[in-house]
């Protein structure tokens, strides 16, 4: 495992009990609308990111704005965020600053969505359901801080702290992985296929996790095409 990352733990259970799960055709139903809960990932990445790659699957019959993934630090809540600002419209963030991208309005569907960023070039890169969407660019030569919290299903105000209901996630989350390097992307349409992927410190098939609120771990139900 790249020496910039430490291990990254989650905690399971409304109870906060420590263990590790392989969640393998497994999600987390976030059951109320609107929510206070979300889902915490930690203990942290000790270092600095020059580079990232975050995959995740989500399903909801939501309308209006909602975080799904949240990564926060002490300077800077918004340091990584992938946010669905309204049906068709994605907002990624980098250091406070964002990008959107026009999707299509897949409603009644899972949506498996892939944001990497680098800062030497300040490319970010954006890939819904295995498929790219052209390629822009934010933060050149910035730096994720490190010591980050970071949690599942809400958007934070502050470090650890604040959340709008407003912006919760209600739904089905699945397939969590990130990595401290942007993903080839032989290997994004391998995480939307759902395949052999590169180890990585936060993967989906040896998670651990704490839940806050009102979250269940139930199987996942598989759509037919």
């Amino acid at each position: 495992m790249d020496s910039l990352w430490i291990s990254l733990f989650v905690f399971t259970s409304l109870s906060g009990a420590s263990c590790e799960e392989d969640l393998s055709g497994k999600v987390f139903v976030f059951r109320t609308e609107p929510s206070e809960a979300y889902v915490i990932l930690k203990p942290l990445p000790q270092e600095p990111l020059q580079n990232f790659t975050v995959c995740l699957r989500s399903y909801t019959d939501l309308t209006r704005p909602y975080g799904l993934f949240s990564y926060a630090t002490q300077s800077q809540d918004n340091e990584i965020l992938i946010f669905k600002a309204k049906p068709g419209e994605y907002r990624t963030y980098v250091g406070g600053e964002y990008l959107s991208f026009k999707v299509p309005e897949n409603r009644f569907d899972w949506e498996h969505i892939c944001f990497g960023w680098e800062s030497a070039t300040g490319i970010a890169e954006f890939w819904m359901n295995g498929r790219p969407w052209p390629r822009k660019g934010l933060k050149k030569g910035y730096t994720v801080g490190a010591k980050a919290f970071i949690l599942l299903g809400q958007e934070q105000y502050h470090y650890g702290g604040t959340y709008d209901s407003y912006n919760s996630f209600s739904g089905e989350l699945t397939d969590v992985y990130m990595w401290n390097f942007l993903l080839s992307p032989h290997k994004i349409r391998s995480a939307y296929q759902d395949l052999q992927l590169p180890q990585c410190a936060l993967g989906w098939k040896n998670l651990q996790y704490e839940i806050k609120g009102d979250v269940a771990v139930k199987g996942r139900l598989r759509l037919q095409a």
